[in-house]
Protein backbone atom coordinates (compact mmCIF):
# COMPACT_ATOMS: atom_id res chain seq x y z
CA UNK A 1 0.00 0.00 0.00
CA UNK A 2 1.13 3.52 -0.81
CA UNK A 3 0.06 6.83 0.68
CA UNK A 4 0.03 10.23 -1.00
CA UNK A 5 -0.23 13.41 1.04
CA UNK A 6 -1.63 16.34 -0.94
CA UNK A 7 0.14 19.57 -0.01
CA UNK A 8 -0.53 21.98 -2.82
CA UNK A 9 -3.06 24.52 -1.57
CA UNK A 10 -2.29 28.17 -0.83
CA UNK A 11 -4.53 28.31 2.24
CA UNK A 12 -5.93 31.84 2.12
CA UNK A 13 -8.43 31.04 4.89
CA UNK A 14 -5.42 30.91 7.25
CA UNK A 15 -4.02 34.26 6.12
CA UNK A 16 -1.97 36.12 7.26
CA UNK A 17 0.02 33.12 8.52
CA UNK A 18 -0.46 31.25 5.25
CA UNK A 19 0.99 33.02 2.18
CA UNK A 20 1.71 32.02 -1.41
CA UNK A 21 5.43 31.51 -0.72
CA UNK A 22 4.83 29.65 2.57
CA UNK A 23 1.35 28.08 2.56
CA UNK A 24 -0.34 26.75 5.69
CA UNK A 25 0.83 23.14 5.26
CA UNK A 26 4.44 24.24 5.77
CA UNK A 27 3.73 26.34 8.88
CA UNK A 28 3.77 25.43 12.58
CA UNK A 29 0.07 25.80 13.28
CA UNK A 30 -0.19 23.07 15.94
CA UNK A 31 2.89 22.41 18.04
CA UNK A 32 6.42 22.76 16.73
CA UNK A 33 6.06 20.89 13.44
CA UNK A 34 4.32 21.86 10.24
CA UNK A 35 1.00 20.20 9.47
CA UNK A 36 2.74 18.41 6.57
CA UNK A 37 5.28 16.94 8.98
CA UNK A 38 2.48 15.95 11.35
CA UNK A 39 0.69 14.20 8.47
CA UNK A 40 3.88 12.25 7.75
CA UNK A 41 4.39 11.36 11.42
CA UNK A 42 0.80 10.11 11.60
CA UNK A 43 1.34 7.40 8.99
CA UNK A 44 5.08 6.65 9.20
CA UNK A 45 4.60 3.81 11.75
CA UNK A 46 2.77 1.72 9.11
CA UNK A 47 4.33 2.96 5.84
CA UNK A 48 7.88 2.66 4.59
CA UNK A 49 9.35 5.97 3.42
CA UNK A 50 9.59 4.53 -0.08
CA UNK A 51 5.78 4.17 -0.07
CA UNK A 52 4.97 7.71 1.12
CA UNK A 53 4.48 10.30 -1.63
CA UNK A 54 3.69 14.01 -1.54
CA UNK A 55 1.74 15.86 -4.23
CA UNK A 56 2.37 19.60 -4.47
CA UNK A 57 3.35 22.43 -6.77
CA UNK A 58 6.77 22.69 -8.37
CA UNK A 59 7.40 26.01 -6.60
CA UNK A 60 7.38 24.16 -3.25
CA UNK A 61 9.88 21.46 -4.19
CA UNK A 62 12.71 22.86 -2.05
CA UNK A 63 10.44 23.31 0.98
CA UNK A 64 9.27 19.71 0.68
CA UNK A 65 12.81 18.36 0.60
CA UNK A 66 13.73 20.49 3.61
CA UNK A 67 10.72 19.43 5.69
CA UNK A 68 10.72 15.75 4.68
CA UNK A 69 14.36 14.94 3.81
CA UNK A 70 13.79 11.26 4.64
CA UNK A 71 11.62 10.75 1.57
CA UNK A 72 13.19 9.81 -1.79
CA UNK A 73 13.24 12.81 -4.14
CA UNK A 74 11.25 10.87 -6.75
CA UNK A 75 8.40 10.58 -4.24
CA UNK A 76 7.59 14.28 -4.61
CA UNK A 77 5.02 14.51 -7.39
CA UNK A 78 5.23 18.15 -8.47
CA UNK A 79 2.74 19.97 -10.69
CA UNK A 80 4.04 22.68 -13.07
CA UNK A 81 1.02 24.82 -12.10
CA UNK A 82 -2.10 24.43 -9.99
CA UNK A 83 -5.07 23.02 -11.92
CA UNK A 84 -7.27 22.07 -8.94
CA UNK A 85 -7.67 18.66 -7.33
CA UNK A 86 -9.26 16.88 -10.29
CA UNK A 87 -6.03 17.12 -12.27
CA UNK A 88 -3.81 16.62 -9.21
CA UNK A 89 -5.41 13.31 -8.24
CA UNK A 90 -5.36 12.19 -11.87
CA UNK A 91 -1.62 12.81 -12.10
CA UNK A 92 -0.99 10.67 -9.03
CA UNK A 93 -3.25 7.89 -10.32
CA UNK A 94 -1.48 7.86 -13.69
CA UNK A 95 1.99 7.60 -12.12
CA UNK A 96 0.91 4.95 -9.61
CA UNK A 97 -0.70 2.88 -12.34
CA UNK A 98 2.63 2.77 -14.14
CA UNK A 99 4.45 1.79 -10.94
CA UNK A 100 1.99 -0.90 -9.83
CA UNK A 101 -1.54 -0.71 -11.21
CA UNK A 102 -3.28 -2.89 -8.61
CA UNK A 103 -1.36 -1.87 -5.49
CA UNK A 104 -3.82 0.02 -3.21
CA UNK A 105 -3.09 3.59 -2.22
CA UNK A 106 -4.56 6.07 0.24
CA UNK A 107 -5.20 9.74 -0.45
CA UNK A 108 -4.52 12.04 2.53
CA UNK A 109 -4.27 15.80 3.13
CA UNK A 110 -1.57 17.90 4.75
CA UNK A 111 -3.65 20.48 6.67
CA UNK A 112 -5.69 18.29 8.99
CA UNK A 113 -5.56 17.29 12.65
CA UNK A 114 -6.15 13.73 13.86
CA UNK A 115 -6.28 13.15 17.61
CA UNK A 116 -6.69 9.36 17.70
CA UNK A 117 -3.77 8.41 15.49
CA UNK A 118 -3.73 4.76 16.53
CA UNK A 119 -7.33 4.29 15.42
CA UNK A 120 -6.63 6.22 12.22
CA UNK A 121 -3.78 3.88 11.31
CA UNK A 122 -6.04 0.91 12.02
CA UNK A 123 -8.60 2.34 9.58
CA UNK A 124 -5.95 2.70 6.86
CA UNK A 125 -4.78 -0.89 7.32
CA UNK A 126 -8.38 -2.11 7.18
CA UNK A 127 -9.00 -0.17 3.95
CA UNK A 128 -5.90 -1.80 2.48
CA UNK A 129 -7.14 -5.24 3.51
CA UNK A 130 -10.41 -4.62 1.65
CA UNK A 131 -8.70 -3.30 -1.48
CA UNK A 132 -6.28 -6.19 -1.66
CA UNK A 133 -9.31 -8.41 -2.26
CA UNK A 134 -11.60 -6.01 -4.14
CA UNK A 135 -9.55 -3.99 -6.61
CA UNK A 136 -12.47 -2.13 -8.21
CA UNK A 137 -13.67 -0.19 -5.19
CA UNK A 138 -13.18 3.13 -3.42
CA UNK A 139 -13.11 2.92 0.37
CA UNK A 140 -14.19 6.24 1.87
CA UNK A 141 -13.26 7.15 5.44
CA UNK A 142 -15.96 9.01 7.37
CA UNK A 143 -15.52 10.97 10.59
CA UNK A 144 -18.45 10.88 13.01
CA UNK A 145 -19.90 14.40 13.04
CA UNK A 146 -19.53 16.57 16.14
CA UNK A 147 -21.78 19.41 14.96
CA UNK A 148 -23.97 20.51 12.05
CA UNK A 149 -21.55 22.41 9.85
CA UNK A 150 -22.01 23.90 6.40
CA UNK A 151 -18.26 24.20 5.84
CA UNK A 152 -17.53 20.50 5.33
CA UNK A 153 -18.60 17.76 2.96
CA UNK A 154 -20.72 14.86 4.17
CA UNK A 155 -20.78 11.16 3.29
CA UNK A 156 -24.08 9.33 3.14
CA UNK A 157 -23.84 5.62 3.84
CA UNK A 158 -26.30 2.73 3.85
CA UNK A 159 -26.56 -0.58 5.66
CA UNK A 160 -23.74 -2.08 7.64
CA UNK A 161 -22.02 -4.78 5.62
CA UNK A 162 -19.78 -6.30 8.27
CA UNK A 163 -17.39 -5.58 11.11
CA UNK A 164 -13.64 -5.72 10.55
CA UNK A 165 -11.14 -5.41 13.39
CA UNK A 166 -13.79 -3.67 15.48
CA UNK A 167 -14.58 -1.19 12.68
CA UNK A 168 -17.88 -0.98 10.79
CA UNK A 169 -17.96 -1.22 6.99
CA UNK A 170 -21.02 0.34 5.31
CA UNK A 171 -22.57 0.62 1.89
CA UNK A 172 -21.69 3.87 0.11
CA UNK A 173 -24.64 6.00 -0.94
CA UNK A 174 -23.63 9.55 -1.84
CA UNK A 175 -21.46 12.60 -1.20
CA UNK A 176 -22.85 16.02 -0.26
CA UNK A 177 -20.58 19.04 -0.50
CA UNK A 178 -21.19 21.91 1.93
CA UNK A 179 -24.98 21.64 2.37
CA UNK A 180 -27.13 24.48 3.69
CA UNK A 181 -27.62 24.67 7.46
CA UNK A 182 -31.02 22.91 7.70
CA UNK A 183 -29.64 20.02 5.62
CA UNK A 184 -26.48 19.85 7.73
CA UNK A 185 -28.61 19.72 10.86
CA UNK A 186 -30.55 16.79 9.41
CA UNK A 187 -27.30 15.04 8.50
CA UNK A 188 -25.91 15.55 12.00
CA UNK A 189 -29.06 14.09 13.57
CA UNK A 190 -29.03 11.15 11.15
CA UNK A 191 -27.27 7.86 11.81
CA UNK A 192 -26.50 7.54 8.10
CA UNK A 193 -24.17 10.51 7.57
CA UNK A 194 -20.61 11.40 8.53
CA UNK A 195 -18.19 14.21 7.80
CA UNK A 196 -16.12 13.68 4.68
CA UNK A 197 -12.43 14.35 5.44
CA UNK A 198 -11.53 13.63 1.80
CA UNK A 199 -9.63 10.47 2.73
CA UNK A 200 -10.13 7.39 0.61
CA UNK A 201 -8.33 4.33 -0.67
CA UNK A 202 -8.52 2.69 -4.08
CA UNK A 203 -6.29 1.15 -6.74
CA UNK A 204 -4.64 3.11 -9.58
CA UNK A 205 -6.22 0.95 -12.27
CA UNK A 206 -9.74 1.48 -10.94
CA UNK A 207 -9.30 5.21 -10.48
CA UNK A 208 -7.88 5.58 -13.99
CA UNK A 209 -10.88 3.66 -15.33
CA UNK A 210 -13.12 6.28 -13.70
CA UNK A 211 -11.17 9.08 -15.41
CA UNK A 212 -11.55 7.23 -18.72
CA UNK A 213 -15.30 6.94 -18.14
CA UNK A 214 -16.14 10.36 -16.71
CA UNK A 215 -13.30 12.60 -17.97
CA UNK A 216 -12.08 11.08 -21.26
CA UNK A 217 -10.27 14.20 -22.45
CA UNK A 218 -8.26 14.50 -19.25
CA UNK A 219 -7.68 10.75 -19.30
CA UNK A 220 -6.00 10.98 -22.71
CA UNK A 221 -3.66 13.63 -21.36
CA UNK A 222 -2.90 11.58 -18.26
CA UNK A 223 -1.94 8.62 -20.44
CA UNK A 224 0.53 10.82 -22.35
CA UNK A 225 2.07 11.96 -19.07
CA UNK A 226 2.12 8.39 -17.79
CA UNK A 227 4.06 7.16 -20.82
CA UNK A 228 6.63 9.92 -20.36
CA UNK A 229 7.07 9.42 -16.61
CA UNK A 230 10.57 8.20 -15.81
CA UNK A 231 11.99 9.43 -19.12
CA UNK A 232 14.00 12.59 -19.98
CA UNK A 233 10.92 13.96 -21.78
CA UNK A 234 8.71 13.82 -18.68
CA UNK A 235 9.01 17.42 -17.46
CA UNK A 236 8.39 18.91 -20.88
CA UNK A 237 5.36 16.75 -21.62
CA UNK A 238 4.01 17.26 -18.09
CA UNK A 239 4.15 21.04 -18.46
CA UNK A 240 2.56 20.99 -21.90
CA UNK A 241 -0.26 18.56 -21.12
CA UNK A 242 -0.98 19.26 -17.45
CA UNK A 243 -1.18 23.02 -17.92
CA UNK A 244 -4.01 22.55 -20.43
CA UNK A 245 -6.19 20.54 -18.04
CA UNK A 246 -9.53 21.96 -16.92
CA UNK A 247 -9.57 23.49 -13.45
CA UNK A 248 -12.16 21.37 -11.66
CA UNK A 249 -12.50 19.70 -8.28
CA UNK A 250 -12.07 15.95 -7.97
CA UNK A 251 -15.55 15.66 -6.44
CA UNK A 252 -17.18 17.39 -9.42
CA UNK A 253 -15.07 15.53 -11.95
CA UNK A 254 -15.30 11.98 -10.59
CA UNK A 255 -16.82 11.31 -7.17
CA UNK A 256 -20.25 12.86 -7.77
CA UNK A 257 -20.70 10.54 -10.77
CA UNK A 258 -19.84 7.15 -9.31
CA UNK A 259 -22.40 4.51 -8.36
CA UNK A 260 -23.05 3.29 -4.85
CA UNK A 261 -21.76 -0.13 -5.81
CA UNK A 262 -18.35 1.38 -6.53
CA UNK A 263 -17.64 2.27 -2.91
CA UNK A 264 -17.63 1.37 0.76
CA UNK A 265 -17.51 3.57 3.84
CA UNK A 266 -15.57 3.01 7.05
CA UNK A 267 -17.13 5.23 9.69
CA UNK A 268 -15.44 6.02 13.00
CA UNK A 269 -14.60 8.78 15.46
CA UNK A 270 -10.86 9.23 15.11
CA UNK A 271 -10.77 12.86 16.19
CA UNK A 272 -10.39 14.40 12.74
CA UNK A 273 -10.58 18.15 12.17
CA UNK A 274 -10.05 20.31 9.11
CA UNK A 275 -7.76 23.08 10.32
CA UNK A 276 -7.70 24.88 7.01
CA UNK A 277 -9.45 27.92 8.45
CA UNK A 278 -9.05 29.80 11.73
CA UNK A 279 -12.52 29.07 13.11
CA UNK A 280 -12.08 25.36 12.33
CA UNK A 281 -8.75 25.38 14.13
CA UNK A 282 -10.49 26.95 17.15
CA UNK A 283 -13.12 24.17 17.16
CA UNK A 284 -10.44 21.48 16.86
CA UNK A 285 -8.22 22.72 19.69
CA UNK A 286 -10.75 23.85 22.30
CA UNK A 287 -12.40 21.50 24.80
CA UNK A 288 -15.64 23.45 24.65
CA UNK A 289 -17.11 26.40 22.77
CA UNK A 290 -16.35 28.98 25.47
CA UNK A 291 -12.67 28.09 25.85
CA UNK A 292 -10.06 30.41 24.35
CA UNK A 293 -7.18 29.07 22.25
CA UNK A 294 -3.89 30.99 22.29
CA UNK A 295 -0.34 30.74 21.01
CA UNK A 296 2.68 32.88 21.85
CA UNK A 297 2.70 35.93 24.13
CA UNK A 298 -1.00 36.46 24.79
CA UNK A 299 -2.90 37.91 27.77
CA UNK A 300 -6.71 37.72 27.82
CA UNK A 301 -9.14 39.22 30.34
CA UNK A 302 -12.89 38.60 30.32
CA UNK A 303 -12.59 36.88 26.97
CA UNK A 304 -14.34 33.76 25.63
CA UNK A 305 -14.65 31.59 22.53
CA UNK A 306 -11.71 33.35 20.84
CA UNK A 307 -8.52 32.29 19.11
CA UNK A 308 -5.49 34.55 19.54
CA UNK A 309 -2.25 33.48 17.83
CA UNK A 310 0.82 35.67 18.20
CA UNK A 311 3.86 34.93 16.04
CA UNK A 312 5.90 37.93 17.26
CA UNK A 313 7.88 38.86 20.38
CA UNK A 314 5.48 41.60 21.43
CA UNK A 315 2.58 40.94 23.81
CA UNK A 316 -0.99 40.74 22.49
CA UNK A 317 -3.65 41.73 25.03
CA UNK A 318 -7.38 41.14 24.61
CA UNK A 319 -10.06 42.52 26.92
CA UNK A 320 -13.80 41.81 26.69
CA UNK A 321 -13.58 39.93 23.41
CA UNK A 322 -15.93 37.10 22.45
CA UNK A 323 -16.09 34.98 19.29
CA UNK A 324 -13.02 36.74 17.90
CA UNK A 325 -9.92 35.84 15.90
CA UNK A 326 -6.69 37.76 16.42
CA UNK A 327 -3.67 36.74 14.34
CA UNK A 328 -0.48 38.75 14.81
CA UNK A 329 2.44 38.28 12.42
CA UNK A 330 5.50 40.46 11.77
CA UNK A 331 3.78 42.45 9.01
CA UNK A 332 0.02 41.92 9.40
CA UNK A 333 -2.45 41.93 12.30
CA UNK A 334 -5.82 40.32 11.54
CA UNK A 335 -8.77 41.02 13.86
CA UNK A 336 -12.27 39.77 13.01
CA UNK A 337 -15.27 37.87 14.38
CA UNK A 338 -15.11 34.12 13.80
CA UNK A 339 -18.05 34.17 11.41
CA UNK A 340 -16.20 36.64 9.16
CA UNK A 341 -13.61 34.05 8.07
CA UNK A 342 -15.18 33.63 4.57
CA UNK A 343 -14.33 37.30 3.94
CA UNK A 344 -10.60 36.68 4.47
CA UNK A 345 -10.21 34.96 1.10
CA UNK A 346 -11.99 37.81 -0.67
CA UNK A 347 -9.77 40.35 1.08
CA UNK A 348 -6.60 38.54 0.08
CA UNK A 349 -7.80 38.28 -3.54
CA UNK A 350 -8.51 42.02 -3.55
CA UNK A 351 -4.85 42.75 -2.76
CA UNK A 352 -3.69 41.32 -6.10
CA UNK A 353 -2.39 44.09 -8.35
CA UNK A 354 -2.12 46.59 -5.50
CA UNK A 355 0.84 47.84 -3.49
CA UNK A 356 -0.11 45.30 -0.81
CA UNK A 357 0.14 42.24 -3.07
CA UNK A 358 3.41 41.36 -1.34
CA UNK A 359 1.34 40.46 1.73
CA UNK A 360 -0.46 37.64 -0.09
Amino acid sequence: MKAVIFAGGVGTRLWPLSRKHTPKQFEKIVGEKSTLQLAYDRISPIFKDSDIFVSSGDRYGDILKTQLPQLPSENFILEPEMRDVGAAVGLVAAIFEKISKDDPFIILWSDHLVKNEELFRKILLTANEILEKEKNKIVFIGQKSRLATQNLGWIEFGEKIRSMEGLSLYEFKNLHYRPDLPTAENFHASEKHAWNPGYFGTTPSFLMSLYKKFAPQMYEGLVKIQKAWGTPEYKGILKEVFSAFEKISFDNLILEKINGQDGYVIGADFGWSDIGAWEQLKEALSKNEEENVTRGKVMLTDASDSLVFNYTDQMVVGIDIKDFLVINTEDVVLVCPKDSVPKIKKLVESLTGTEHEVLT
